[in-house]
């Protein structure tokens, strides 16, 4: 299961860890869209809305989750690659025990929140029952969503992104599935939807598990699982920023739902749909910089930071590359791939004004997506948390909002919010890079081989 990552030709590691995970990434947000297509099938505007709502808000928790196990990722990896397997295997026991506490909290909290939030998220009323449904089964289902992406979390911090893609796999088929039985077939609804998600993730769970005690590269100890505060706090400290900054920019995606969902039914679908497709879009850049974050921390462990930073230029050279074609493409065929989620012209017409906005930012994040992966593999994920945080308060979220007052008849403008917004963290993170590789360059010399 584990994987030394640096050594050999840095492209080949970038292309051979980050398909898996490109691939993991995908099914993932096949889950969501999947949910919304077949919703779209069986059902009207208001059980559409209800899953795209109800899926964000899951999705918000997800990536939260994801940041915060980044704690636990960047220090495996460093640890791997430092060759100390006594301390990856602290790190293991104490990020599985951390999370453990974590899912149960969560789990409470928001059974007892749930209606609360679909009111606080403008929910159309129309939808608000169908949404309540669909987020009390997925809130119940939080400890496994949970161990899965700790568990995923593991296996990559140890260079090995494959055994993820199949535990995805299969439960993203099992996901499709269920939601044909319990949405198009039993009829349930936005709570088909749900049940069929924490099923799938329930069977990813049990199987990854199974793959953990078999494995031989895994030696734990019930000490390790003993929470010890200097191994905890360095995770915390990694991971908080992350799991900060991803949910403030879930967050922001909430408020222009909400902006959204107060211009009526129809923008609302328009605007969820969109979101999905972007999800889908940004596979790229979010498989990016999980990529560059796991190779460069066991680089940086190893003590080669040179070679940290190739791996860094060439993961970016690469999503940036792949993130332009799909700016430009988007703007011819914005139209034909809204028709698959819905027959509704009204909700077609505002989501290629929004859709062909937004996907400029598949160029602008993609960049300071690859510096935080960076950013994160040196320790230093408190910097994508401030240009992330400052983009969204200064552009991002009051652009959606002085849009929807000036132009309400299009979504157009609103759809250029988000670009600008990563507009100003790109310019940051240049000129936070630019400042760290001055100071460093007198003190840190790479030993590491130049291969590419």
């Amino acid at each position: 299961m584990e994987k030394n990552l640096t050594e050999g030709s840095i492209l080949k590691n970038i292309v051979v860890f980050s398909l898996p995970y490109l691939l993991s990434y995908f099914l993932q947000t096949l889950y969501g869209m999947a949910d919304l297509f077949l919703a779209g099938q069986f059902n009207g505007s208001d059980v559409i809305s209800a899953v795209s709502i109800g899926s964000q808000i899951m999705h918000m928790l997800t990536v939260i989750i994801v940041g915060l196990a980044m704690g636990g990722t960047v220090l495996i990896g460093q640890a791997v690659g430092a060759k100390d397997g006594k301390q990856a295997a602290k790190v293991i026991g104490n990020t599985v025990s951390l999370f453990v506490i974590i899912s149960v909290v969560i789990t409470i909290v928001l059974l007892f929140a749930c209606r609360g939030i679909v009111i606080l998220v403008s929910t159309p009323p129309e939808s608000v029952e169908q949404t309540v449904a669909y987020l009390k089964v997925c809130f119940l289902g939080i400890p496994f969503i949970v161990a899965y992406n700790v568990i995923a979390s593991i296996f990559r911090g140890m260079g090995d992104s494959k055994s993820p893609m199949i535990f995805v796999i299969i439960a993203c088929t099992l996901n499709i599935i269920l939601d044909y039985i319990f949405m198009g077939i039993l009829g349930m609804s936005a709570k088909g939807a749900a049940i069929a998600t924490v099923i799938a993730q329930t069977v990813s769970v049990i199987i990854s598990l199974v793959a953990i005690v078999r494995s031989k590269s895994l030696k734990l100890t019930k000490a390790d699982f003993r929470i010890q505060r200097d191994v905890m706090s360095r995770i915390l400290k990694i991971g908080v920023p992350v799991a900060c900054q991803d949910g403030f920019i879930q967050v922001s995606f909430v408020v222009i739902t909400i902006i959204a969902n107060r211009r009526g039914v129809d923008v609302a679908a328009a605007v969820g749909i969109v979101e999905k497709i972007i999800c889908f879009l940004f596979l790229i850049p979010s498989s990016m910089l999980s990529t560059i974050s796991a190779i460069a921390a066991q680089n940086i462990g190893a003590g080669y930071h040179d070679r940290a930073r190739k791996t860094f230029y060439v993961g970016t050279a690469i999503a940036v590359g792949i993130g332009a074609v799909f700016a430009v493409s988007f703007q011819f065929i914005s139209t034909p791939v809204l028709k698959l989620f819905t027959r509704d012209e009204v909700v077609v017409t505002f989501g290629t004004q929004y859709l062909k906005a937004y996907v400029t930012d598949c160029i602008l994040a993609t960049i300071h997506f690859c510096f935080s992966g960076y950013f994160c593999a040196l320790g230093k994920s408190i910097i994508s948390f401030v240009h992330n945080s400052l983009s969204i308060i200064l552009l991002r979220i009051p652009g959606a909002y002085l849009s929807s007052k000036f132009w309400p008849q299009t979504l157009y403008p609103m759809g250029l919010a988000a670009p600008m917004g990563s507009l100003l963290s790109d310019v940051i993170c240049v000129i936070v890079f630019i400042w760290l590789l001055k100071r460093d360059t007198h003190s840190v010399v790479s030993s590491s081989p130049k291969n590419i």
